[in-house]
């Protein structure tokens, strides 16, 4: 769900989730800036650290590290997919007569979308 509450907006998917391949990762790890693949080494992602000096300590080891190479991803780093069934849409509207639609497919192989108002 992805909401916008102070727009008053808000978006629900519903689908299969896979992990992209390691060369797919790999591809678009080597398609993102330096400092990029250098943050993604320095950063021990949703770990809890004691400030940010943390981070710029391992960004500049990472640097010194790979310097001169090329950064290689890292085994934690990769991508993920959805193959979307269905998307919500609501927008909010005075009296709570929001307005709602959902566009739905049987399976994420199929091309046809089926688009239904829903009352809020």
């Amino acid at each position: 769900m992805f909401s916008w509450l102070d727009l008053h907006r808000q978006v629900r998917v519903r689908g299969q989730v896979v992990q992209v391949s390691p060369q797919q990762s790999d591809e678009y790890f080597a398609s993102r800036p330096r400092d990029s693949q250098l943050g993604a080494w320095a950063s021990p992602q949703s770990q809890v650290i004691s400030d940010r000096s943390v981070l710029t300590e391992r960004l500049e080891q990472f640097r010194k590290q790979f310097d001169g190479s090329d950064v290689p991803r890292p085994p934690s780093w990769g991508g993920w997919l959805i193959a979307p069934t269905m998307f919500e849409f609501w927008q909010g509207r005075p009296s709570r007569l929001h307005d709602r639609f959902r566009y739905s497919r049987p399976n994420a192989s199929a091309a046809a979308w089926t688009i239904e108002r829903l009352a809020p």
